[in-house]
């Protein structure tokens, strides 16, 4: 406890209006990890409110059609969530940025055939006049996940919508983080190779991630 005070007072003392990322496919542990990681240090976890979108239902009857608009959404959407972080003055961490969305799923869309060029090209203009506002995480961390393992863990939380979905997405998705988070991203990250730890129930998993982030961001080592 004494440790975990001293850590969090010297983390006011070192920086101020912190941004930390987490990133990873679908099933990675996201969420879990921000909220874990939100409660330890006492930073503000945010979540992505891009759950409604007015064009889903046209973009499930004609995914060519619409994708351009269901992504252009999506995107206006994450650049709010970008600006309130920003504006916010609290230390935040973040499950999934903007910069996902973009280099991740859009660009899997284009990949995929679901956006044409033209259409890729003024989505991709469109976000390099956003990115002149935005401002890259202190620090991005990446969970790592095998497909495998992604599986298992989709499986195990069973949400219904998600049953379905295709290995070869899943596959897809991974190839486009491994391009994103190595090649693209230009920001400092923090990789986490994930399939064998529980860190939502294992402490000492939990445990080597902090010491991960301390020795990152305040060069701390336990």
């Amino acid at each position: 406890m004494l440790l975990n005070l001293h850590r969090q007072n010297m983390f006011c003392n070192f920086a101020a209006d912190m941004y930390i990322a987490i990133a990873g496919n679908i099933g990675a542990g996201k969420t879990t990890l921000t909220k874990m990681l939100a409660k330890y240090y006492g930073w503000e976890p945010r979540f992505e409110s891009v759950g409604f979108n007015p064009y889903l239902a046209d973009y499930y009857a004609d995914i060519p059609r619409w994708s351009f608009c269901l992504e252009t959404y999506f995107l206006k959407e994450r650049f709010k969530d970008m600006l309130a972080v920003l504006q916010s003055g609290k230390d935040i961490v973040q499950d999934r940025s903007i910069f996902e969305g973009v280099y991740v799923f859009v660009t899997n869309n284009y990949l995929r055939g679901d956006l044409s060029e033209r259409d890729y090209e003024t989505y991709m203009e469109l976000f390099s006049l956003m990115k002149r506002m935005m401002r890259l995480p202190d620090l991005m961390i990446y969970l790592r996940k095998s497909v495998p393992s992604l599986i298992r863990q989709i499986q195990k939380r069973g949400r219904e919508y998600e049953q379905g979905m295709q290995i070869d997405y899943l596959k897809d998705l991974n190839d486009r983080y491994e391009e994103f988070i190595f090649n693209k991203y230009e920001g400092k990250v923090l990789v986490i190779e994930s399939d064998e730890l529980d860190f939502e129930n294992r402490p000492e998993d939990f445990r080597m991630i902090i010491n991960r982030i301390d020795a990152e961001l305040f060069g701390l080592f336990s």
